[in-house]
């Protein structure tokens, strides 16, 4: 039975002061936490069922998601006009879902090269909530962190530059910068198919949708999980 709204929003021990030091503490890069609408983020939280006494009920109830790094990653929250991709639609959840409902996973970011950040509920990897990230350059989930707290920490303040490597080109940020959260660039060749000698890869700002289409494609065509997403 879906509890109401009045015991998914805790009064008493609200996870959002920590989110917003963990946030605060992010000195080495830009973060913008933008501003959702109440009717929006009350109904994106009554659709995952989850309460504002933990770090994602925090970010989907007080925000419309945060842009990290000058935007290069993006995570989930409440939506805005800005962002319309939320917990909730990103996960098959409410009236305007923007994929099928996962089924062992959930997602909870994405990144500007095609990446996406999800949480293992059986289909990743044991069930435990660890973190995971679709990497586009190796097209494979890949284990980064205990849950979703040790990822959002991580996402704020680790070591980014070193993630990502080579996937950041020579003035990526201006570029990153004005593109909307909800797109990303789709590159020729793809990201985890090398170039030929000499031949630039190209690339594309498409939604994020049709990139994380891709990836699930290419993934079932090359013989990788099946079961996630599809």
């Amino acid at each position: 039975m879906a509890r109401p709204l009045g015991e998914l929003i805790n009064q008493e021990e609200p996870a959002w002061p920590q989110v917003r030091e963990w946030v605060e503490g992010a000195r080495a890069r830009t973060v913008e936490v933008l501003d959702t609408t109440p009717s929006r983020a009350k109904a994106v939280l009554l659709e995952l069922q989850v309460t504002t006494r933990s770090p994602m009920g925090a970010i989907a109830f007080q925000t419309g998601g945060l842009l990290i790094d000058s935007g290069w990653v993006r995570l989930f929250g409440g939506g805005c006009s800005r962002f319309e991709g939320d917990l909730a639609r990103w996960n098959g959840l409410g009236p305007q879902p923007l994929t099928d409902r996962f089924e062992g996973a959930m997602l909870v970011g994405h990144d500007v090269v095609g990446g996406f950040f999800a949480l293992d509920g059986g289909a990743l990897g044991d069930g435990t909530g660890d973190a995971y990230y679709l990497a586009p350059d190796t097209l494979s989930w890949e284990r980064l962190t205990d849950g979703y707290s040790s990822l959002l920490v991580f996402l704020l303040q680790g070591d980014l530059r070193g993630f990502y490597g080579e996937l950041r080109w020579d003035g990526w940020e201006p570029e990153v910068k004005a593109l909307s959260p909800d797109l990303g660039f789709h590159f020729h060749p793809p990201l985890f198919a090398e170039p030929e000698a000499g031949a630039p890869r190209s690339r594309k700002a498409v939604p994020m949708t049709e990139l994380l289409g891709l990836a699930l494609e290419f993934m079932e065509q090359l013989g990788g999980p099946e079961d996630v997403g599809a």
